[in-house]
């Protein structure tokens, strides 16, 4: 389970400034669970983005994001309503807004930071993975990850040691990261976006929130919820 939060609304706005209208895209997996992100988003996204002028030319939600043959099918159904965006914005993890973006040939944009719980998550059979960095810049990177991507996770651009050829130095049998970023952006016809330089990544947001270590969805093999077991330790103490 992927836990997701929605990221601040100046954040959404500044990412779209330059958009006249957005498609949105919610999740139904992990939320149904953890109740954060995803689907539940959906409607407070569309009030602010039309609030600052933005049309909305459709919506949907799919059961699981990180399914690219769910995203494929589904998607499909509303190819005009994409086609009149100029971007996709998708509330899920980063794992889900890659699987989009690789499902559709627009700008998508991130609504959600995916927040990270610790341990380790279970394993799916599509390609996109996602570090769980809290501040998700998969707007700026073509909807490819340059943290699970390069294999140095560089956020501006390759290191020297790129192949002729677009293969990382590290492993020769991958494609460079930054070279397929690249390519995606070329795509779209937004090199431009290569322009604006990254700020370093906050390593803090790596690491579980006080917020969700002390949540009830943080153990999940617990007996009974944190919220209970405080309670009942109350009622012992009387």
């Amino acid at each position: 389970m992927l836990v997701t939060e929605r990221k601040p609304d100046e954040e959404i706005l500044a990412s779209v400034q330059g958009d006249a209208s957005v498609f949105l895209v919610g999740c139904n997996g992990c939320h149904s669970a953890c109740e954060r992100g995803g689907a539940e988003d959906l409607p407070a996204l569309a009030a602010l983005l039309e609030g600052a002028g933005k049309a909305i030319t459709g919506s949907t939600t799919v059961d699981f994001l990180c399914d690219k043959s769910l995203v494929r099918s589904r998607l499909r159904a509303f190819t005009r309503q994409i086609l009149r965006a100029d971007s996709v914005i998708v509330a899920t993890c980063g794992v889900g807004i890659q699987c989009v973006a690789d499902s559709v040939l627009k700008r998508v944009r991130p609504g959600c930071n995916t927040i990270n719980l610790g341990g380790n998550h279970g394993t799916w059979g599509a390609t996109e993975r996602c570090a769980e960095c809290g501040d998700c810049l998969l707007d700026k990177t073509g909807g490819i990850c340059p943290i699970t991507n390069c294999s140095k996770s560089m956020v501006n651009g390759p290191c020297g040691g790129t192949t002729s050829d677009g293969k990382c130095e590290v492993d020769r049998q991958r494609d460079c990261g930054w070279y397929r970023i690249y390519m995606r952006l070329k795509d779209l016809d937004a090199l431009d976006q290569l322009k604006e330089v990254v700020g370093p990544k906050k390593h803090g947001n790596y690491l579980p929130s006080y917020d969700v270590m002390t949540g009830e969805h943080w153990a999940t093999d617990a007996p009974v919820p944190a919220a209970a077991a405080a309670a009942g330790k109350e009622g012992d103490d009387e």
